[in-house]
């Protein structure tokens, strides 16, 4: 039995760590299926592209995470959007909450966490469509 892979947007305005998310995530069952460097773009590329799951840095130039998190909920509140912080002070992680994101994962972040918190998402989105043929 396949899983339908889930289509992902990496949102994050290091270079590097945008590759590595990419790299913890191809050949898993996932299709990063664009990047973002900046709160602005990604909310643009996420309305136009509408993957599964984002992967949102919170601090980033223009808009950041949080902010770009309660447009895109406003928008497309099927998508689940993971905020990917250094920072994980209370407060960042009370706002993205009620602005509702689906979990976090803290920088630095290792593959073992981030695909577990990607394998729980993953399930509750499959549980939500039926599987097609």
């Amino acid at each position: 039995m396949s899983k339908k892979r889930l289509s992902v947007i990496i949102a994050d305005d290091n270079d590097m760590m945008r590759s590595i998310l990419r790299g913890m995530l191809r050949g898993e069952e996932y299709d990063v299926i664009g990047e973002a460097r900046n709160g602005l773009s990604a909310v643009e590329m996420i309305e136009r592209l509408r993957p599964d799951i984002v992967c949102m840095d919170v601090v980033m130039p223009e808009k950041n995470g949080v902010e770009a998190l309660s447009e895109i909920k406003a928008k497309l509140p099927e998508t689940e959007v993971i905020m990917v912080t250094s920072n994980s002070d209370p407060e960042t992680v009370q706002e993205s909450i009620q602005n509702g994101a689906s979990g976090f994962i803290i920088k630095p972040f290792n593959a073992a966490r981030v695909l577990d918190t990607l394998e729980k998402i993953g399930n509750r989105i499959r549980q939500r469509k039926p599987s097609a043929g």
